[in-house]
């Protein structure tokens, strides 16, 4: 795995106050972390920075796309991404990164790699369910959609007066009162 120096802040060099970082994402990125999930991917990166006495808090915002294949289809498509990450970064003994928005670093350090958290930030924010906009406005053709169409199972409507007996004395429970 890459170290992603370009993602290291060397916030001992910076003054107190906001600064600003940003980056652009590609498939390389991802592929660092061995994730091969997209097929592409073009995603800005601005981090906000701000650098106090005793703690820096970042803000890192996320947008742009990711092409992916349709889980119904598996048609690719490029899939809108955005999302934002908090973090706040303190000094402590020992370094500690378990809570998701708190960073603790030793006192000692002066530089920090957020190349971690921005994978995360971005993983998440592609959605579990990939549907290609065709299949919902109906404009996508392809054989996958032709095919799940002709298997879809048929509506019969030849069950509306045939009534389970058991639940029968149930419904005039709702009735008799």
């Amino acid at each position: 795995m890459t170290t992603h120096k370009e993602f290291t802040i060397p916030f001992s060099g910076l003054k107190e106050g906001a600064h600003s970082f940003e980056y652009q994402i590609n498939n390389s990125f991802f592929e660092s972390f061995e994730y091969y999930e997209f097929n592409e991917a073009d995603i800005s990166i601005k981090v906000h920075f701000n650098k106090t006495s005793t703690v820096m808090e970042l803000e890192m915002e996320a947008q742009g796309t990711v092409n992916v294949a349709c889980d119904l289809t598996n048609e690719p498509f490029d899939q809108e991404v955005s999302g934002s990450l908090p973090l706040v970064v303190k000094f402590g003994e020992v370094y500690n990164d378990e809570d998701d928005e708190i960073l603790v670093i030793p006192h000692g350090d002066h530089q920090i790699n957020i190349a971690q958290y921005i994978y995360e930030m971005l993983v998440l924010a592609v959605p579990q369910k990939r549907i290609h906009p065709g299949v919902e406005d109906g404009t996508l053709k392809s054989e996958a959609l032709k095919k799940l169409e002709e298997l879809q199972p048929k509506e019969s409507n030849n069950n509306d007066n045939n009534t389970d007996p058991r639940w029968d004395a149930l419904k005039n429970l709702l009735t008799d009162k």
